[in-house]
C-alpha cells in the first residue's frame, strides 16, 4: 500500500509562487511515473504535469508551461511542483498521483487520471488578486 501526502498549498497573490511537495510512504515510488492533477470547484479534475521515474521525461498542460516545473528526488521518495507566476485560474485542489504500470520507463507519462493507481488527499492552492 502506498500513501501519498501533498503539502505546500496555501493562499498567494497573483504573480506569486508556491512549491508543492508529494511525499510517499509504504513503498518506493522512485521507479514509477508521478503526475500532478488539479480540480477547481465545479470542474473536472485536470492534468497539470507529469514526470518519468528518472526525470528525463516531463509533460505539462499548455496553460502552465513556462510557469510550473515538476521535479523529483528519488532518494527522498518525493515529487515536487514549483509554481511561479501564479494566476487566478490556478486556484484548485492539487493532487499527486502514482502510476504503477510502467516500471523504469522514460515514456511520457499518461495525462489520464484513470490510469493512476494511487492518489494523495490534495492540497489547496488559492490565488488572490
Amino acid at each position: 500500500q502506498v500513501q501519498l501526502v501533498e503539502s505546500g498549498g496555501g493562499l498567494v497573490q497573483a504573480g506569486g509562487s508556491l512549491r508543492l511537495s508529494c511525499a510517499a510512504s509504504g513503498r518506493t515510488i522512485s521507479w514509477y511515473p508521478v503526475a500532478w492533477f488539479r480540480q477547481a470547484p465545479g470542474e473536472d479534475r485536470e492534468f497539470v504535469a507529469s514526470i518519468s521515474w528518472s526525470g528525463d521525461s516531463t509533460d505539462y498542460r499548455d496553460s502552465v508551461k513556462g510557469r510550473f516545473t515538476i521535479s523529483r528526488d528519488n532518494a527522498k521518495n518525493a515529487v515536487y511542483l514549483q509554481m511561479n507566476s501564479l494566476k487566478l485560474e490556478d486556484t484548485a485542489a492539487y493532487y499527486c498521483a502514482l502510476d504503477l504500470r510502467f516500471f523504469s520507463s522514460d515514456l511520457t507519462p499518461s495525462r489520464r487520471s484513470g490510469e493512476y493507481d494511487y492518489w494523495g488527499q490534495g492540497t489547496q492552492v488559492t490565488v488572490s488578486s
